[in-house]
This record gives structure tokens, sequence and C-alpha cells, in this order.
């Protein structure tokens, strides 16, 4: 059995939600729920509520038990990119790409649906 969740257009850069992610991959929830929890960065509070979500689908859609399921797969792939101008010196204008993520997360207890 396999949940999912995702957060589109979530407004962080996709390298900084990396290396959040690349924390958590592939252990357990409660390991990672620790781990997001300790972890004092904006993508950390937008990974934990994805994860928490993709948890609660397991265990309301599916009626996984929530103490064997495990991060199956999570990624971060970009969104889309606001374009905004930048006033830079001499009378020139630059600019200033705000960038976004797709943040995605699979849980899964490593049974089959009957």
């Amino acid at each position: 059995m396999e949940a999912y969740a995702i957060h589109k257009n979530a407004l962080i850069k996709p390298r900084l939600a990396r290396m959040t992610m690349d924390l958590i991959r592939g252990k357990d929830v409660e390991t990672a729920r620790g781990i997001l929890e300790n972890t004092n960065t904006k993508a950390s509070r937008l990974i934990l509520k994805v994860l928490n979500s993709a948890v609660a689908n397991a265990v309301n859609n599916f009626g996984a038990n929530e103490n064997e399921l495990v991060i199956k797969e999570c990624y971060i792939n970009p969104g889309p990119i606001y374009k905004r101008i930048k006033f830079a010196s001499r009378g020139n204008v630059d600019r200033h790409d705000k960038r976004s993520s797709h943040i995605t997360v699979k849980v899964t207890d490593n049974k089959e649906v009957k």
C-alpha cells in the first residue's frame, strides 16, 4: 500500500529544500518527524506538513498502521519561477527570480492492497 501527498508552488528554492529532504529519505515516519522537528529551516516546516498529510492519507484511505509506515520516495521538483525586477546601479534594472518548488512525499508499509 502506498500513499502520497504533494505541496505545489511552495515558495522555497528547490536547492535549499533538497538539503533538508536528503536527511529523511528512506527513514521510518517517526524518525523523519523527529529530524524535521529538530531542524530549524523553512524547508523542514514545509516538508513536515507534507509528510503528515501523506501519513494521514495512508491511515484514513487505506487503513494502514502509522507505526509501520516508511518513506518510500521523497523529492522536490522546481515549480514556476516568478520574475521580478530589481533596481541596479547607474539606472539599470536587473531581474530577480523568485523560485518555487513542488514537494512530494510517498509513504508505504510494504504490504499489498487486497
